[in-house]
């Protein structure tokens, strides 16, 4: 780790070292399940069977981001194949979870004859959220973040002195961007929540759709910031990806309400 002014092992169990990393994690995923179990609740859908595919998406949305993050840092891998699951300190990419957990979710759908819109629609928020919490995980490890900036400038974002220490990287500060990140996926969790309060109007899978908008709008911006980007053809693979999810969303949504 480089020179890290949080330690970014939480604690040691023996020989065993467990990283925040994973505790942060770890805990995103119990907090958006709870949410998610809480709107099923609200609507009269049953919770079971939204934990039931919480329990059986959670495994795939992670072998989803390794195997995606893998692909476009394969020059290393294939030199280095012990690495590839070496996943404690990094290296998942939430475009392949998202990948994975909607391919499970719409077998796990069809299998249990209900509509994968509404399971989408109430997970959506919980989703946003584990994304909000999880990127402090980023924030432990000193990865995730932008280019170089002065210690001023973090300062005049009025970040507190833990935040912007931790940002100092071997003598160099840089850009907060998981904080950037953390903070648009709470406003989109938050939208979704207060919107949830008038969707007489919103037809199935809106909510869904609106999430996926929202946060390629914010991750293609944020994601010009970032200094360790996957590639694809020379450009951004995150902004190449949140680019076809925006317009992929805003058609489908358009589709579904014409048909």
């Amino acid at each position: 780790m480089n020179s890290p002014y949080i330690n970014p092992i939480a604690f040691e169990i023996g020989s065993i070292s467990v990283y925040w990393y994973g505790v942060i994690i770890a805990t995103s995923v119990f907090i958006g399940l709870f949410f998610a179990t809480k709107e099923a609740k609200r609507r009269n859908f049953n919770e079971d069977t939204v934990l039931d595919l919480v329990l059986w998406a959670l495994p795939f949305a992670i072998i989803g981001a390794r195997i995606y993050y893998v692909i476009f840092e394969w020059e290393y891998y294939i030199s280095n194949p012990s690495r590839i699951f070496a996943t404690r300190t990094g290296g998942l990419a939430i475009h392949g979870g998202l990948i994975g957990a909607v391919i499970v979710a719409l077998i796990f759908a069809k299998k249990r004859k209900v509509n994968f819109w509404d399971l989408a629609d109430i997970t959506a928020p919980g989703i946003v959220l584990g994304q909000a919490i999880g990127r402090w995980g980023n924030f432990m490890n000193q990865e995730a973040h932008g280019g170089s900036v002065s210690r001023t400038f973090l300062e005049s974002l009025m970040l507190p002195q833990w935040i912007i220490e931790q940002m100092n990287i071997v003598g160099t500060y840089y850009h907060p961007t998981f904080l950037y990140e953390s903070l648009w996926n709470f406003s989109i969790f938050l939208f979704l929540y207060l919107y949830w309060k008038k969707r007489d109007f919103l037809k199935r899978g809106e909510v869904f759709l609106t999430y996926i908008v929202l946060y390629s709008v914010g991750r293609f911006f944020i994601e010009g910031l970032r200094t360790d980007s996957l590639m694809m053809w020379g450009l951004r693979t995150a902004q190449v990806i949140s680019i076809f999810l925006i317009i992929g969303a805003i058609s489908l949504s358009y589709f579904k309400r014409k048909l």
